[in-house]
């Protein structure tokens, strides 16, 4: 825990990493991905289902292969994947201190747009306790894990990497982090949304980019406050 002794940028990605994965809140906006394809394509439902999944494969967000196949214009696609219910998420205020009481700035950097992080993060009762939302729009609408997407977010908030730590629920957007200086936390879980998340359990170790792993994003926010505590009283970590 040392290492976020003098971290004064705090990081954190949204969907399911801010809010548990079994809350499946992110299965919704799976589904109006594929329906809006659909639509947008004149395809079947399952082939564009198909083509959603390649696409996330091939370009790093489902968006971002509609954009360079199709010229799709981002914001009705993001408009439409984000409208979803979040009435399942219950507010957190342990989580809303935790968050507050981390030294210096705190920030979202999402894939997702900014009225998605705003309804999720509000719905959480976070939202307030964040200095910033850097969305994919910030980004130029290049996703994570591209490098570029994280020196745009460093250049737009002034961080230093050095003193930032990157929260994050896909170990692949810890590697530009990792390589950039920062500090990073897998937040995963047992629940599967994803391949990744398999391929997690089955690790020996983490790779070198993922310094440290939890499944319960407070009580390990509740530990960097004990190491950041004992560090301001001369205590040994």
């Amino acid at each position: 825990m040392d290492a976020f002794l003098d971290t004064r940028a705090w990081i954190f990605d949204l969907d399911n990493t801010l809010y548990p994965a079994q809350s499946n809140l992110f299965a919704q906006i799976d589904q109006r991905m594929g329906e809006f394809i659909a639509d947008y394509l004149d395809l079947p439902f399952d082939e564009a289902r198909v083509l959603q999944k390649s696409y996330y494969v091939g370009y790093g967000t489902t968006l971002a292969g509609l954009m360079a196949e199709h010229g799709l214009k981002p914001e009705k696609f993001l408009d439409y994947v984000h409208d979803i219910d979040v009435s399942m998420l219950d507010p957190s205020p342990e989580l809303a201190r935790a968050i507050e009481d981390l030294p210096g700035k705190k920030y979202i950097f999402t894939n997702g747009s900014q009225a998605h992080a705003e309804n999720v993060a509000g719905q959480l009762g976070v939202l307030d306790k964040f200095d910033g939302v850097f969305d994919i729009g910030d980004a130029d609408f290049v996703p994570k894990p591209d490098a570029s997407a994280y020196d745009k977010f460093l250049k737009a908030h002034n961080v230093t990497p050095h003193r930032a730590a990157m929260f994050e629920d896909m170990p692949h957007n810890l590697e530009a982090p990792h390589a950039l200086g920062m500090a990073t936390v897998l937040v995963h879980s047992e629940y599967y949304d994803h391949p990744v998340q398999r391929r997690i359990k089955d690790w020996v170790k983490p790779p070198e980019h993922v310094h440290h792993m939890t499944q319960d994003l407070l009580g390990f926010l509740g530990r960097v406050h004990g190491a950041i505590g004992a560090g301001a009283n001369g205590n040994p970590h």
